[in-house]
């Protein structure tokens, strides 16, 4: 992973957890980070914490309003935007049984319709420069048909297809669209849910053992956003310690 002085690189999700490791290790290495987060106190404290010249801005990613301010704000103070990283996320835990139509939405409206609208607004920036890193958060449940997380596993089998099939209509100009597919982490909302009672299991079927946090998830996110990676699209990096190896 090379320097990433003079861009600025967009991440959703990060005022805690896997986005906000990804936010510390891109401001680390010199980007401007845009701490995108419904929760603005949260991402506004994770910004001061990165320093100048990062800071937060308020969005809900499943709102097409919210995300076109976003995209202005960012414009408007940055000029431009080189790297989006999609991290933002709901993590339901409930059985199939009790998932109706109105849970399906609220799944679907962050976790798949938060990344199409972020990847609208920023390709069409990326697009003007001529180069773009794109990276969404994908998960590896999808390959492991996890239960109790029907929409989720839905909504993040999406994620990677519309990872691949955008690959290949924003190729052409010079913009990248890869994922990374975490297993389960050790994150304050992982920690903080019924999911924190699988670590036992999953580190069982690891090929590395003990639990994954936010910062051994972060360096293949930020990877794939640098400009190094600039001959990888359309890929889907499992970062789960060999939990599903694939």
């Amino acid at each position: 992973m090379g320097s990433f002085t003079g861009r600025t690189a967009i991440v959703t999700g990060a005022a805690q957890g896997i986005g906000a490791a990804v936010a510390r290790l891109l401001a680390a290495r010199g980007a401007q980070v845009v701490v995108a987060d419904i929760n603005e106190k949260g991402g506004a404290e994770l910004a001061a914490g990165l320093g100048d010249p990062s800071y937060a801005v308020g969005v809900d990613v499943g709102d097409e309003a919210s995300v076109a301010a976003l995209h202005e704000q960012v414009i408007s103070r940055s000029g431009q935007i080189d790297v989006l990283v999609n991290n933002a996320a709901l993590v339901p835990f409930t059985a199939w049984d009790d998932i109706d139509f109105a849970e399906w939405r609220r799944i679907m409206r962050v976790d798949l319709d938060g990344v199409y609208l972020m990847c609208r607004a920023s390709s069409a920036r990326m697009r003007e420069r001529g180069y773009g890193r794109i990276v969404n958060l994908a998960s590896n449940t999808f390959f492991a048909g996890t239960p109790n997380m029907a929409a989720y596993v839905a909504a993040k089998g999406g994620v990677i297809g519309f990872t691949r099939a955008l690959a290949t209509e924003l190729g052409g100009y010079g913009i990248t669209v890869n994922a990374v597919s975490p297993g389960l982490t050790a994150s304050e909302g992982v920690l903080g849910s019924a999911h924190a009672g699988g670590f036992d299991f999953v580190t069982s079927m690891q090929a590395l053992k003990g639990r994954a946090t936010p910062d051994v998830i972060a360096p293949a996110v930020v990877f794939l956003a640098s400009e190094e990676a600039g001959w990888i699209t359309g890929s889907t990096v499992n970062a789960d310690g060999g939990h599903v190896r694939h």
